[in-house]
């Protein structure tokens, strides 16, 4: 027997890896674009699902950019099928709200989720590679927007109760062509990933290349492995925000209260994990790095500052409590209004 490509079997290494201790029986689907990088992932868990006793299917989402974009559906449907996927092909309307990237994207997961919940999927799994990784991080390098940003995709995260596995983070996009070539799989080349209006093709054509070509090879697991460690980073500072957090909060009027002796006490770093953390989970927005530092000054800088302006809510210092309350509680002071 003619031996295994070794592309083909680094990818069903990391598919079988992330499908195994998924219970028999279960349902996983494949967000399946008909591109390399998905296609060689619906190749490897159309051969490895079968094996742990799991069924696989596939979601293709026709976003409706292209003019052929139908036909494109279709023939990457009837892939899948031959891989022994059972797919599923939904035509959606992409809005504008955030831009063409996030507004397609919003609409893609909102897809794979209203499917994997249909089916009651075990899992959804996606192809971002490690590249697609590298390109996460340095975007969030140059967008400033805080070590969040810099720890870039997880393999396993949550999609609204349903869990979405990355499995191939690890695995270059190189290997994924391979992987279709030898398989005999023809990926479609979407245009929109060669269009240097985006952001991210700027990072994958230009940029990337140039930082390897300058400082030489490497440059993209190198940064890969900056977000595995700052992950690792993450997940020890929400252990000790979990063990901290019901000690130093307590429920105030249309709001919650953080002890201001309490954040006083905690370094610099999980103060602002912790003014980030108690907003997010009473009010689910995210705050910026000034609005954060904003809110800590009513802690370390208290001069008789009145309430701030945040997304969602308004914070207050009262007496020794750091007041959150939903924006509607009482009037504020804007930043610009404070010289900020």
């Amino acid at each position: 027997m003619p031996s295994l490509h070794p592309a083909v079997a680094e990818v069903r290494r990391a598919v079988r890896a992330a499908l195994t201790g998924l219970p028999e029986g279960a349902v996983v689907v494949v967000g399946l674009s008909g591109g390399a990088d998905s296609l060689a992932l619906a190749a490897a868990v159309g051969f490895e699902a079968p094996k742990l006793g799991l069924r696989a299917a596939s979601v293709t989402v026709d976003h409706a950019l292209q003019p052929d974009s139908a036909d494109i559906a279709v023939r990457t449907g009837r892939a899948a099928a031959a891989l022994g996927l059972d797919p599923l092909i939904v035509r959606v309307t992409v809005g504008t709200e955030g831009g063409p990237e996030s507004a397609a994207r919003d609409a893609r997961y909102g897809v794979l989720r209203d499917a994997a919940r249909d089916v009651r999927a075990a899992a959804v799994l996606v192809g971002h590679t490690l590249d697609d990784q590298a390109e996460t991080v340095l975007l969030g390098l140059a967008r400033g927007s805080g070590a969040g940003s810099l720890q870039g995709m997880a393999a396993a995260s949550d999609l609204d109760g349903v869990a979405l596995l990355r499995p191939l983070l690890g695995v270059r996009r190189a290997t994924t062509r391979e992987a279709c070539a030898a398989q005999g799989l023809e990926p479609w080349g979407d245009p929109h990933n060669l269009d240097p209006r985006f952001a991210r093709v700027r990072v994958r054509e230009t940029v990337l290349p140039m930082l390897e070509s300058e400082l030489g090879p490497g440059i993209a697991e190198a940064l890969v492995r900056t977000a595995a460690q700052l992950r690792e980073d993450a997940e020890a500072f929400d252990e000790m925000i979990d063990e901290t957090i019901e000690d130093i909060v307590e429920p105030a009027e249309a709001g919650i209260a953080v002890s201001v002796a309490a954040l006083a006490a905690n370094p610099t770093a999980l103060r602002h994990r912790i003014i980030r953390h108690v907003v997010a989970s009473e009010f689910h927005v995210s705050l910026t790095r000034t609005q954060t530092l904003e809110v800590a000054r009513l802690v370390t800088d208290w001069s008789g500052q009145g309430p701030i302006d945040l997304p969602g809510c308004r914070a207050r210092r009262i007496g020794a409590m750091i007041e959150f309350t939903g924006a509607g509680a009482g009037p504020a002071v804007p930043a610009s209004d404070r010289g900020l």
